[in-house]
């Protein structure tokens, strides 16, 4: 099999042995900013625009070694920057188009990126949160390049190849702010692979045709499914978002044979009224995490095709998968060990446990080579990779069960995390923000569960002596919140309270905050936010 040196030898490759077949699509969405028509480029219709994006760069002295952040969205053209700029051995920091003004600062100090490829609709908040970050990083408009960039210092890292950075991906920690995953080739290439050679009921075929709704600031959409189309000649279509009633016009207008989704997907697409288009599909499976075990058959019988759960994070690039049967989709299990993804389920002393009880999920490559084809560490922190990887086992902080066959079953998030459709939220960054806030005595910050989304972000504080517990100041702690995170890490609850229990040491007791089976959105001093939490326009 071709051993490739960087992505864009693998999408160099497809481009000459699939010329003419789609590489990546965005369906048809009248009234959508771009491409409301829908747009499909060839692999040599992307390989043009890629030529042409790489000597853009490559004349303007972008070289291996910098790290160009991107803040263009699900759009197509994504990729002809993200190859373009993977040739010179360049490295992108694809950026969260919900990201207010701090988390903007943060991430641009804290990769220090040498450009910023942005919408026009951002450009006034790039350049406020690029000023505050005091870095001397070129602000470039999308839509206006190659015109709009702008000379950078070159360096001379030497040529790229499968270790060098491929991408730097920003994940929720549960210390405050979000860590940055280093990324290599080796890593993409792997996590493409890994994808494509799955089997069992996931088996792949040249020219698939993957709808994923996914962003591409998520490792999944980015790095497991758009390489493994570059592998394979497939096409990797990306609508702006998740839609519910415009997906099976999308999946049919688009031919797609492949879907991803997240546990939102299933119910909000099982609510909807019967329609045609459901059932004239060319889907062969479905790939994702978090459905519903009450659900999970329920879909499969209605649209046809089988779901497969799969295990997965930023850091590891591969994914644990339940794709041949028995697959017991009347439980949360997700798949089993297996070579080149080795797994275990220990104690807080790595100790394993016996099938049955529950323990942390650890993962590694193998024994004499851990952590082959996992992010290469936390950008600035050696300590906190260390700690991920002690005792030369990945600690994903997933609290799991194996079973007597070998599946393991997902239980619960053991990390500080909030986990809202599909995206992972720290706990202590809201409690960071919300504590900033002079009414606010103490705060913390829970996940609570949700019909819809899985789980919402519940704040449970206690206000300054003199402070009313009122509607108000429920209001205040929102809109501070809510103007300064991303929208979907703003509380859907806010629930006041006269004391949050603590230990002798003052370590907030979350799990003694409401007594066994109360609900905390039925108390009198709860606040309900949640038809608030929509994206914000830009500016």
């Amino acid at each position: 099999m071709t051993e490739f040196n960087s992505v864009h030898d693998a999408f160099a490759h497809a481009v000459r042995r699939w010329p003419q077949a789609g590489a990546v699509a965005a369906p048809p969405a009248p009234g959508r900013s771009y491409h409301p028509d829908g747009l499909e480029l060839t692999y040599a219709d992307l390989a043009g625009q890629v030529a042409e994006a790489r000597d853009a760069y490559a004349s303007s002295g972008f070289s291996a070694g910098h790290r160009v952040a991107l803040l263009i969205g699900n759009r197509p053209e994504f990729f002809t920057h993200y190859l373009a700029l993977n040739s010179l051995g360049v490295s992108i920091v694809p950026v969260n188009p919900d990201y207010r003004h701090d988390e903007l600062t943060y991430l641009i100090a804290h990769s220090e990126a040498v450009a910023i490829i942005t919408e026009a609709a951002r450009r006034a908040d790039i350049e406020a949160a690029a000023a505050e970050a005091g870095t001397k990083a070129i602000i470039v408009d999308f839509e206006a390049f190659p015109a709009s960039l702008s000379a950078v210092q070159p360096l001379d890292a030497g040529p790229p190849d499968r270790d060098s950075e491929c991408a730097l991906l920003y994940t929720s920690g549960t210390t405050g702010r979000p860590k940055g995953c280093i990324l290599t080739n080796e890593y993409f290439l792997t996590a493409g692979a890994w994808y494509r050679d799955m089997g069992g009921m996931a088996t792949f075929k040249d020219g698939a045709r993957l709808y994923n709704p996914l962003p591409l600031f998520h490792m999944n959409a980015l790095a497991i499914c758009a390489t493994a189309m570059f592998l394979t000649g497939g096409c990797l279509i990306s609508p702006d978002r998740f839609h519910p009633r415009a997906w099976w016009r999308d999946v049919n207008a688009t031919r797609a044979t492949i879907i991803h989704y997240l546990g939102v997907v299933a119910p909000m697409l099982l609510n909807l009224p019967p329609d045609p288009l459901e059932t004239q599909h060319e889907i062969r499976f479905g790939v994702g995490a978090g459905i519903e075990p009450n659900l999970h058959a329920l879909f499969e019988q209605r649209y046809g095709f089988p779901l497969i759960e799969v295990w997965g994070m930023t850091e590891t690039g591969r994914i644990l998968h339940n794709s041949v049967e028995p697959r017991l989709i009347d439980t949360r299990a997700f798949g089993r060990s297996m070579p080149g993804l080795e797994a275990r389920v220990v104690d807080e002393n790595d100790l394993e446990v016996p099938d049955g009880t529950e323990g942390e999920l650890v993962v590694r490559h193998s024994a004499d080579d851990p952590r082959k084809g996992f992010f290469a560490g936390y950008l600035k922190d050696d300590e906190a990779t260390a700690e991920a990887w002690r005792g030369g086992w990945f600690h994903s902080g997933d609290t799991v069960t194996r079973d007597s066959g070998g599946l393991i079953h997902f239980v619960d998030r053991k990390k500080n995390i909030i986990r809202r459709s599909g995206e992972n939220i720290a706990a202590s960054e809201v409690e960071a923000c919300i504590q900033a806030i002079d009414a606010v005595q103490q705060v913390a910050v829970l996940a609570l569960p949700d019909p819809v989304r899985e789980e919402e972000v519940l704040a449970c504080i206690v206000p300054m002596p003199g402070t009313e517990p009122d509607a108000p100041l429920a209001e205040a702690i929102f809109a501070h919140a809510f103007s300064r995170l991303a929208y979907f890490k703003a509380p859907g609850w806010i629930v006041f309270r006269s004391q949050i229990p603590t230990t002798g040491t003052q370590k907030i007791q979350k799990q003694k905050i409401f007594a066994d089976g109360e609900d905390p959105t039925a108390l009198p001093d709860s606040h309900d936010f949640r038809h608030r939490k929509k994206r914000q326009s830009a500016g």
